[in-house]
């Protein structure tokens, strides 16, 4: 009979364990505490023993039978204060709680609607390395050792020859080592430049460089290309023009200019009282870059233009600080 008991206070250590709700504990005090539960059964059972052993057996229900309450009680408690705990939090006469859904960041909607508007032009996407080997960032673009044009990119050096990109100009490089003219290309990607950070400029940013080689390509195409480009993404009234300029690859070499839409061309701090924003530099290709990739100057022409993605964003949406594009401020990317 004692062993019987024992295996019952076994029993009631593992049912007690599972009881999660107070469904489960009325279902543990009708099996083992109530008036036909395995504990007054127990009691039923004394009279067919031997007399002798009668106080010993009735102690022994007893203590369990005091067990059991005990661990009824305490479990009881648990799911009571648990059961005020979660009445406390949910407070159903609040109004429910917005759940904010993300977007995607001012520069990678930028960035989508400049790739999605050149792959209609039937320009590929090409990607390179971050980390560069200095002969495809100046030398083969026709930056000579000691050139002063190197002097146009503050570049942070890993060690002699290995930098990290000042531009994405390199991927030109490398894609037209591989590939055979027709090349049309354009390389999205992070640069780095060592430069003091303000409200204008940041020591990384992103550019989209362009690439197109093949028999007979000229300058017209060029600008027909980025001026369809520009009234895709700025609109169609857009006003533009072209200035002469410089870029160690490129040669004629120049610089798109739109009017500028916070002001109406009127002047504001923005595009420096002038009326005008400088959108991206191009050019036709130099054709002393063509020696570094074994094509022949005499038969390819191409051209080559790049748009820092950072000033395009800012000019899109008004922002007026390079640095509220970098501080993952919630505040500023909920208006996105």
């Amino acid at each position: 009979m004692l062993e019987k008991i024992n295996e019952i206070k076994h029993q009631i250590e593992q049912d007690i364990v599972n009881i999660k709700n107070s469904n489960d504990l009325e279902n543990f005090r009708v099996k083992y505490l109530s008036r036909k539960g395995i504990i007054s059964e127990l009691y039923d059972l004394i009279k067919s023993i031997p007399q002798d052993d009668r106080p010993s057996v009735g102690k022994a229900i007893n203590e369990l039978k005091i067990y059991c309450q005990q661990v009824f009680d305490n479990k009881k408690q648990e799911i009571e204060n648990l059961s005020n705990i979660i009445t406390e939090q949910i407070d159903l006469t609040l109004p429910g709680r917005r759940r904010w859904v993300g977007s995607l960041h001012p520069l990678t909607k930028t960035l989508k609607e400049i790739k999605f508007i050149f792959q209609k032009m039937g320009f590929d996407i090409a990607d390179g390395p971050e980390i560069e080997e200095d002969y495809y960032n100046f030398e083969a673009l026709n930056f000579p050792p000691e050139h002063p044009a190197r002097d146009m990119q503050d570049t942070f050096f890993i060690s002699d020859k290995i930098l990290l990109r000042t531009h994405t100009s390199p991927v030109q490089i490398r894609v037209m080592e591989r590939t055979t003219p027709p090349v049309r290309v354009i390389i999205p990607g992070r640069v780095y430049r060592n430069e003091a950070i303000s409200a204008r400029s940041y020591c990384l940013f992103h550019q989209v460089e362009g690439l197109y080689v093949d028999e007979g390509v000229t300058f017209s195409e060029l600008k027909g290309t980025l001026v369809a480009f520009a009234k895709q993404f700025f609109g169609s009234n857009l006003k533009y023009r072209f200035r002469p300029s410089f870029f160690p690859f490129t040669e004629p070499s120049a610089e798109m200019d739109i009017t500028c839409f916070l002001c109406n061309g009127k002047g504001c701090r923005v595009c420096k009282q002038t009326g005008w924003l400088e959108i991206l530099g191009c050019g036709m290709v130099d054709p002393n870059v063509y020696k570094y990739v074994n094509y022949d100057a005499e038969k390819y022409t191409g051209y080559a233009f790049g748009m820092g993605i950072e000033r395009i964003t800012m000019l899109r949406y008004g922002i007026d600080d390079i640095r509220l594009l970098f501080d993952n401020d919630i505040r500023f990317l909920k208006q996105f």
